[in-house]
């Protein structure tokens, strides 16, 4: 089943939050995950630098870490960005994605392609997960659980459902990756590119990046 862009909220078996994010996609599948400093951005891959003009939204920043790497900012596109810097400066994750959510609306693209984000806390150890569609918005606090993780889509599986759940075996962020590209539920999700996750470590979050085999 093609359910276009992921992503998820989880607690790894022994307790530490992650958010990842998984690229699937069939008509520009040429893009990898490039991590910098506290982020990671999506862009096309070296010889398809011209897929930005035939698509706008196909480059973006997927990954912030914030205040102060407390927090993990996950998302599908340059909403991550205005979410991270609404926390940074105060505001809550809640706040954050329904005024970020609102403001920029889904994408204007001939899809009509939802917005999904994630956000994990390290302070309030806390996971949330929202959704713009041109049809509703969705912002939810995930009751999270050691060992589980919950996801949302842009088609297909694009409503926050809590029952979206399933098992979340990895210990760290390279597993992360492993398991959002083709373990769990998402052995059934079609048309892999990429994967990125911020696992939560001693010092903040450790990032892992990994294009899906082809």
């Amino acid at each position: 089943m093609y359910v276009g862009r992921i992503v998820s909220v989880a607690k790894t078996t022994d307790g530490r939050l992650c958010a990842a994010y998984r690229v699937s996609s069939r008509s520009f599948p040429n893009r990898s995950a490039v991590p910098g400093d506290g982020k990671v951005s999506i862009v096309p891959k070296p010889g398809h630098e011209s897929d930005i003009f035939k698509n706008p939204y196909i480059a973006y920043n997927c990954v912030r870490i914030v205040c102060e790497g407390n927090v993990a900012v996950v998302t599908n596109g340059g909403q991550t960005d205005f979410i991270a810097e609404k926390m940074e400066g105060g505001m809550s994750a809640r706040d954050a994605l329904i005024l970020t959510s609102f403001a920029m609306d889904y994408e204007k693209d001939d899809y009509n392609t939802p917005r999904v984000s994630a956000v994990v806390d390290r302070r309030t150890d806390e996971g949330w997960l929202a959704v713009v569609r041109h049809d509703g918005l969705q912002v939810e606090r995930i009751p999270l659980e050691n060992g589980r993780l919950w996801h949302l889509a842009t088609y297909e599986e694009n409503s926050v459902c809590l029952q979206r759940s399933d098992i979340f075996p990895a210990l760290t962020a390279e597993e992360a990756c492993a398991h959002m590209l083709g373990g769990g539920v998402f052995a059934g999700r079609t048309n892999p590119v990429t994967a990125v996750a911020a696992l939560a470590d001693e010092k903040g979050f450790s990032l892992a990046v990994q294009d899906a085999q082809s």
